[in-house]
Parts: C-alpha cells; structure tokens; sequence
C-alpha cells in the first residue's frame, strides 16, 4: 500500500515511530510516568526501553499493553469482553465502529483484548485535538494511529474526509490492516450511544463500487464498551449545564485533563461486547431506500447493535430509578448499593465550582447514567 498520500494522517511506520519514541523518551515526565507504570523498576526503565525499541509491534507489546494492563489493574474491579469469534470469523481486515465514552481507553480496552487473544489490533482513528502536545503525538502516531482532522471549513473537512475514506478503505481492502473509528464525533457526553450519518457517508465516499459492495468491504464490525461509573461524568455533566445557556469553550489543556482523569478514576468493572458484523442482508436492505435514506438505515442498525451490546451496571438501574421514581429495578441493587451511588454522586458533585446549579447539574449526572437503561428499553 502506497502511503505518499496518506503522509499527514498516516501512523507512523516502524522506522519513524523509533525515531519519535527516542525523543519522548527525553521528555522530563518520562521518569514520572514509568514509576508509575514500572512502580518495581528503576525510573530510567521506560527512558532505556524507549531508546531501545525498533519497531511499532515492540512498543505495542513492550509499552502500551504494559500501560493498559496497569490501568485495569489499578482502576477497574473486573475488566471482561465477549465476542471474539465475530472477529475471527471475517474473511480479512474489518472496521471496528464503537461507541463512544473515553477519549483514549475505548480504542485501548479493545487492543488490549485482540493482543491478550493473539489477534493484530487496529490502527485507531483520532481526532487531531488530542495532537496539540508534540510528544502526545508522537506517542500516539507511534501506537498505530491515524489522524483525523477536527474544526476546519466545509470545503477542507470535505477534503479531509475523502483522505480519510480513501485512506481506510485501503487500509482494509489491501489487508494492510483494521481499523477502530467511534461512531460519532467526540464522546457520548448523556449515555445515549448514536451512530453520526455522516460517519457513514464518509466511509462510503472513497467507494467505486455500488452502495452494497462498497460496505461490504469494509466489514464493520460494531462494538459496545460500557462502564460502570462514566469516564469523567463530572466533567460530562457541567458540560452539558453550561451548553444550555451559552456556547461551551473548552480550556487549551481540556482534553489532556480528561485523558488523565480517565485513566487515573475508578471504573468499577467494565466491559467490552463485540457484536455481530454487519450483514450483507442489512446493507441490500439499507440499499433499498432512498439515498440519505440509506444511510439512516445503516445508522438505525449499528445503533440496534451498540445498544444491544451494552452492558447495564446497578449505577445505570439505580439512577434509573432515581429519575423515574416506582422502583422498577429495585431486584438489580440492595439498599446499601443505592446508599454507595447516592453518595458517590454527592461526592461528584463537589468536584466543580458552586456557582453552578447543583440541583440541574445532579439531574444531568443521573441521567448520564440513566440514558443507557432507556436505550435499551426503547429498542
């Protein structure tokens, strides 16, 4: 595959990857960082294992699925997944399209479980908010990631999408390798999991073939990831209240500091469904509709698919019924669980400024966790 083209939104490859972790291995947090991950190590450990690495399968192997055992190890209480053999069984490479709720562990929870299995994990679609920090780029260009470009014009986002279309249908057909994409742009912030339409013609925009053909080789594979106690609700949540009566700016460092509150909060358990691929019935019946139609139905069957594979936890029952007072789940958690919850809400709550209004701000909080719950009763 050729990749002249793809350069800006390309991973790196294993020669440019060596001489991007020699220089993050240099970075002044490097020793911080690998006392943390390597606490039985001496602090240069991750420095010396960085300069010594040649290639992106070792720094996936000798780096990142250390780092992300270590984060399930310390902040999740039982990590689980199911589904391989919807992988296992497609003829070639796939498009993995997951929901959305964590910047950064969504996409890592899913490698860890292909490199636990044996299996080759994905590249992984990113949106290029998350490169404003040279060495975080370097890190994650590194680790198989392929760079999506955010908040330019309609005309340049156009062209943007065309490479990036082009780009994974390449990728995939040419067996070079799969690729992990969220459903929407930018995380589910009200637990209500909605694949974008526009995701979907743009996978389709690089297609030469019929609207059949050109799905079905991509093999979307569509996965659910779900939470116990939401990456970063709080934050989430204030969000959500402050959008309501103005435009929601973020500060220059907002996303670094959700990255590092969702790998650094306690998850609770977590789980990982791989669902069954899209069918090639389901496309042919997509393909019926009318153009944007087409689309929409895609869209309505990827979202029967997350939703399905979502997993609820007591969080999501008790808030619930919290929201819609009758106790219609009360068999899913005892009293003591209901206690714990109210006051781990509590305690959220006052991890943002006063001023805001605590009463809409719980409201939002609840029904983050309530939302999944309704999904599923709506299906």
């Amino acid at each position: 595959m050729d990749l002249t083209e793809f350069s800006d939104i390309a991973p790196f490859n294993d020669e440019e990857a060596a001489a991007a972790l020699a220089r993050v291995s240099l970075h002044p947090a490097t020793p911080w960082v690998s006392k943390y991950i390597f606490p039985n190590q001496p602090e240069t450990y991750l420095r010396d294992i960085l300069q010594s690495i040649h290639s992106v399968d070792e720094f996936q192997s000798m780096v990142m699925s250390k780092a992300v055992e270590w984060v399930i190890a310390t902040t999740v209480k039982e990590f689980t997944y199911n589904g391989l053999d919807n992988i296992k069984s497609i003829d070639g490479c796939y498009l993995a399209m997951s929901n959305h709720r964590d910047i950064i562990l969504d996409p890592a929870f899913t490698q860890i479980v292909l490199f636990r299995n044996n299996l080759p994990m994905t590249q992984i679609a990113v949106g290029d908010n998350l490169l404003s920090h040279k060495s975080v780029e370097l890190l994650i260009r590194s680790n198989r990631m392929i760079k999506v470009i955010r908040g330019i014009s309609a005309r340049e986002l156009y062209l943007s999408s065309q490479l990036l279309s082009r780009y994974i249908r390449e990728t995939i057909t040419s067996g070079s390798g799969s690729v992990w994409i969220a459903q929407r742009q930018g995380r589910t912030k009200n637990g209500i999991d909605t694949t974008e339409q526009g995701l979907l013609k743009m996978c389709d925009m690089s297609g030469t073939k019929d609207f059949v053909q050109n799905f079905k080789e991509l093999n979307i594979v569509p996965m659910s990831i779900s939470y116990e106690y939401e990456s970063c609700d709080i934050l989430k949540a204030r969000e959500l209240l402050i959008s309501r009566t103005q435009k929601y700016v973020k500060t220059e460092n907002e996303d670094l500091q959700s990255i590092l509150m969702g790998i650094k909060q306690q998850k609770g358990n977590v789980h990982l469904e791989i669902n069954k691929p899209l069918t090639e019935e389901e496309i042919m019946e997509a393909a019926c509709c009318d153009k944007n139609d087409r689309y929409q139905s895609i869209r309505h069957t990827m979202d029967r698919r997350i939703i399905s594979g979502y997993k609820l936890w007591k969080t999501n029952y008790i808030a619930y019924d919290i929201v819609n007072p009758g106790g219609k789940y009360s068999d899913k958690y005892t009293p003591e669980d209901l206690a714990s919850f109210k006051a781990y809400i509590d305690g959220q709550l006052k991890k943002v400024e006063p001023t805001l209004d605590q009463d809409e701000l719980r409201d939002i909080l609840l029904h983050i966790y309530s939302n999944p719950v309704l999904s599923k009763e709506e299906l």
